[in-house]
Order: C-alpha cells, then structure tokens, then sequence
C-alpha cells in the first residue's frame, strides 16, 4: 500500500506533510478528515489518533505518526533526498528552530481547537482574531530577522527546507486572521516565490479534495 495522509485543506499541520511530501516526490493517498463537523472526534479516527488531530500518516507496513514535526523528521531520515535538512549540525538546528517557532509557539494557540474554546467562552470574533494576530506578528517578528540573516530565496540557504515546509503555511493562515505582512519583507518574498513552485502549488489548501470557498 502506498502512505496514506489524513489530512485536511485548511489545517496546517497537515499541510506542512503534504509540502514535504511533495518535495520529496513521495507518493500518498489524502484521505480528508472533516475537522468543522467533528470528524476528527468519530471512534475510527481516535482508533487512529489518540489526540483526535490531523495528520496521521499510515505508512506502508500499517504504521501510523503523528505530530507534524515528527512527521517530516521520519520523512527526512526515510527519503533522505531531496535533503530538507543543512548538513552542518548548527545550521541543522537553525533550521529545527524556524520550524518550531512555527510549530510550537505561534500555530498552537490559533488553532481550530483553542478558537473554539474561546467562542465556547464567548469570547466574540474580533477578539479571537486579535488573539491569533498577536501570537503570529510576535512570531513573524522573530523568524524576519532569521530569514533575512540566513535565507537566500527560502528561509535557509536557496532550496526548501523544514523551516519553508512550516512557515509557507502558517503565512497562509495569517490571511485568514487579517495579518499585515508589510513589516515582513522577507517572508513575504518568501512566500509569492512559494506559489510558483510546485510542491507548494500541489500542497496548497484549493488544491485539496475537501476544499470549500
């Protein structure tokens, strides 16, 4: 069988697999998880992920990752080329903190699940969407000045890396909250190049099976 991805268009932690994926050139089957009608909380799916979030790659001998990071760790040790990784082990670790500035400060506490919490807590719309503005902008704040040091065309050096794999979305899901990207030429140029490139293009949320307008 080949690997199988739940995934879904607008999330980004699967988009950041489905970009890597692509980079790679390995093959998946996208299997739509629909996270607006709960479908991530259905018993078949906690059978698959505990954590009852997107993704989860079954991979070909029946095993199932999860965690997005971990998810492209496990694809740069499996497919080592084409690298998503630096060689040297200091630029490795640039490369992992682009990625997790990513991952573990600005989109945990914008997604789906947190902005439901606070509209449970009636917490009104403009409100959310200031919260979720201000943990991306303290992010992007950071991560400009490491792209305009490092990268040269991408967020490191000038091919993708891990760091492009998880920043390109997170740029994607700061349109949805209003994010003003003039004080962040870098990733803004980073970004329009992206749309071109086809790993990106394929990955991208309206080119998925369950995208809706």
């Amino acid at each position: 069988m080949s690997l199988r991805l739940y995934t879904a268009a607008r999330a980004a932690a699967p988009y950041r697999v489905r970009i890597a994926l692509n980079l790679k050139g390995v093959a998946y089957e996208p299997t739509p998880v629909n996270l607006v009608t709960g479908e991530q909380h259905a018993p078949a799916y906690i059978a698959l992920n505990r954590q009852e979030l997107v993704p989860t790659l079954e991979t070909e001998d029946g095993a199932l990752l999860t965690q997005s990071l971990s998810i492209l760790e496990w694809l740069e040790e499996t497919h080592p080329e084409p690298a998503l990784l630096p060689k040297a082990p200091g630029e490795r670790a640039v490369v992992r903190s682009m990625a997790e500035i990513v991952a573990c400060d600005i989109h945990p506490v914008n997604n789906l699940r947190i902005l439901q919490a606070l509209e449970a807590h009636e917490i009104d719309l403009d409100t959310r969407n200031a919260w979720a503005r201000r943990w991306i902008n303290d992010g992007f704040t950071a991560l400009e000045p490491m792209v305009a040091r490092h990268g040269r065309g991408w967020a490191f050096g000038d091919r993708p890396t891990l760091a492009d794999c998880c920043l390109v979305p997170q740029v994607v899901n700061s349109q949805r909250f209003g994010v003003d990207l003039a004080p962040y030429p870098q990733i803004a140029a980073l970004w329009e190049r992206s749309k071109s490139h086809p790993a990106f293009h394929a990955a991208a949320p309206e080119q998925q099976p369950d995208f809706k307008p």
